[in-house]
């Protein structure tokens, strides 16, 4: 059995595994990773032998983290040879085990962008489409708000009439978003899930948006993962990010990323405590999310091109389209779903 785990910002541990009647019989871990002294990663593999395969990643790191007195461990740490062992167990796959296709229409309704986000989930799921990258184009500003919060808490609808801003709500978690026609960008994974077999959800957020950072710090950005779901600088946050796990194995992970953002819009829109603010570690409401645009200097469209260049260059893409029938499903989704005043107050 054979399972790789990168660490977000560090190195690629991979580990592999014989295993006989359920007990790990011999692990081989290995990676760019740095460590000392030589002989800890007989230690290491040596503690992973006659380990249960029904052990948990938290389990199996305690295991590992028991024989690490005077190691020193560079990029890697016992979480991440744990996880990389969870991967091996549940036959996990890797980035480059799959045909990735990349979606990049013209401009979209807030409210069919919902649909098509749970139209090609589902079509992932069921084997219709390869995984795929959509990156989105938005036709009017809108509030796109977690499938859990309650509407009257989090928008202003008198703001919110007054900015020509349409509230949708989306079928993942999370909390809301602000987003403005050429001032954001946003972006949606549909993977299989075994992409992400081994991984906690938490994991699973940087793990899915390990390759975005990257690219962010390509540009210049001291970018980094903040848990559970946000992407951020010493300037302030960039990007947060929400998923749903649907029904066939597959995971919707989307991404809405600032780019220039008018925050005094924002707040008229968004109703945004000081406790909120507080929380992600900014001073001033108007810097709550901070702007692409100025940490980079780049048009957004060149922002976009080096995010999907990055993505290419690692795992390969195939450009694609949207098809008369996706659209259509995605229309009908609308009607009964997503364009409905039900759906929209689902929690009031």
């Amino acid at each position: 059995m054979h399972g790789e785990f990168k660490v977000p910002g560090g190195k690629l541990v991979v580990v592999d595994l014989d295993v006989a009647d359920g007990v790990i019989v011999r692990a081989r871990v290995s990676g760019d990773f740095f460590l000392e002294p030589d002989d800890a990663l007989e230690r290491i593999d040596a503690s992973l032998a006659g380990a249960p395969v029904t052990l948990s990643a938290a389990e199996l790191a305690a295991r590992v983290s028991a024989v690490l007195d005077g190691v020193v461990m560079l990029g890697f740490s016992a979480d991440a040879v744990a996880i990389a062992v969870r991967r091996a167990l549940t036959g996990a796959t890797a980035w480059t085990d799959h045909d990735w296709h990349f979606l990049h229409e013209g401009p979209q309704s807030p409210r069919l962008q919902m649909a098509l986000d749970q139209v090609l989930a589902e079509q992932v799921g069921a084997g219709e489409r390869p995984p795929t990258l959509r990156v989105w184009e938005w036709a009017s500003n809108a509030v796109i708000i977690g499938s859990f919060q309650s509407l009257r808490n989090e928008v202003d609808m008198d703001g919110a009439r007054r900015h020509d801003v349409n509230v949708v709500r989306r079928i993942s978690g999370g909390g809301a978003m602000f987003v403005e026609p050429g001032n954001t960008i946003t972006y949606s994974l549909y993977v299989p899930e075994s992409l992400v077999s081994g991984l906690s959800f938490v994991d699973s957020y940087a793990f899915l948006d390990e390759w975005v950072v990257a690219a962010l710090r390509d540009l210049g950005i001291e970018a980094t993962y903040q848990p559970i779901n946000d992407i951020t600088s010493p300037a302030g946050k960039i990007a947060g990010a929400a998923q749903k796990r649907l029904a066939g194995g597959v995971v919707l992970h989307h991404v809405t990323m600032a780019y220039d953002i008018d925050a005094a819009k924002m707040l008229e829109v968004l109703r945004i405590g000081r406790e909120k603010l507080s929380d992600k570690g900014t001073k001033s409401a108007n810097k709550r999310v901070d702007p692409l645009r100025s940490q980079t200097g780049l048009a957004r469209t060149d922002v976009i091109a080096r995010m999907v260049g990055t993505f290419r260059s690692r795992y390969g893409l195939t450009d694609d389209t949207l098809d008369e029938k996706t659209l259509r499903l995605a229309e009908e989704l609308v009607e009964s779903k997503f364009g409905t005043e039900e759906w929209l107050t689902r929690v009031p």
